[in-house]
């Protein structure tokens, strides 16, 4: 065979096997907010822009002291499975019915295992561990588009006094023992009010509170969500 021939031949498979082989170094990296999009996660505002939204893990303000989401392209957006839009949009209007002006306030919604691993990372071995879903063990429902941390702001976006801030680790944020803590001095009777107004229109839409965090609300049990739903494995 002509070696020219040969080498021409030869150069030219080396450059197909490097077309397929070598990353194209222009490919950019997806963002969070369109991984989200590609998951299928809805934003809640493009719906239902009475919803406000201020993501605490975007901040080091929060109970783990990190910022969480890095790339900023959530901290506007609230993404959620597309029932849990549906019925948080419907949340939104009963409270609007009951109290025009009102809004709900978004700190937190669908989370990527990404996510929940730093998140756990930070807080393992320390006494606020039992509040982060290990990730070991299939993560939690925020994983799966389908928990919400939320609050209420008034017209001007302010939040309502609710006894303690979202995200406090403690006793004084169960929702069992408000009565209790009104008696006691830790809240106020108004705040209790506020916590029972928002657990009442988020129940009308279809979530369930949990006992030891009043602004935190499931649309499914975990059980229903292993079965029936995607993780955010990214």
């Amino acid at each position: 065979m002509n070696r020219s021939f040969t080498f021409l031949v030869t150069a030219a498979v080396v450059t197909l096997i490097a077309t397929v082989t070598t990353p194209d170094a222009t490919a950019k990296k997806l963002t969070l907010a369109q991984k989200m999009d590609s998951a299928g996660m809805i934003d809640v505002r493009k719906q239902c822009p009475e919803v406000m939204v201020s993501m605490m893990y975007s901040r080091p303000d929060n109970f783990t002291g990190s910022v969480i989401y890095s790339d900023g392209t959530i901290d506007d957006k609230v993404y959620l499975h597309k029932e849990a839009a549906a019925a948080l949009k419907k949340a939104q209007a009963e409270l609007t019915r009951r109290r025009p002006g009102m809004h709900l306030l978004v700190k937190d919604a669908s989370r990527p295992m990404s996510a929940q691993r730093k998140m756990y990372k930070v807080v393992r071995g320390t006494s606020k561990a039992p509040y982060v879903s290990n990730p070991a063990n299939g993560g939690g429902l925020h994983n799966y588009g389908l928990a919400v941390d939320v609050t209420l702001a008034d017209s001007a976006g302010r939040e309502l006094p609710m006894g303690t801030p979202v995200d406090h680790l403690g006793r004084e944020a169960n929702i069992d023992k408000e009565q209790s803590l009104v008696k006691r001095g830790i809240i106020t009777e108004q705040e209790r009010q506020n916590r029972l107004l928002l657990r009442e229109v988020m129940k009308a839409a279809g979530f369930t509170p949990l006992r030891s965090e009043w602004w935190h609300f499931n649309l499914r049990s975990r059980a229903v969500a292993k079965q029936r739903y995607k993780l955010l494995n990214f």
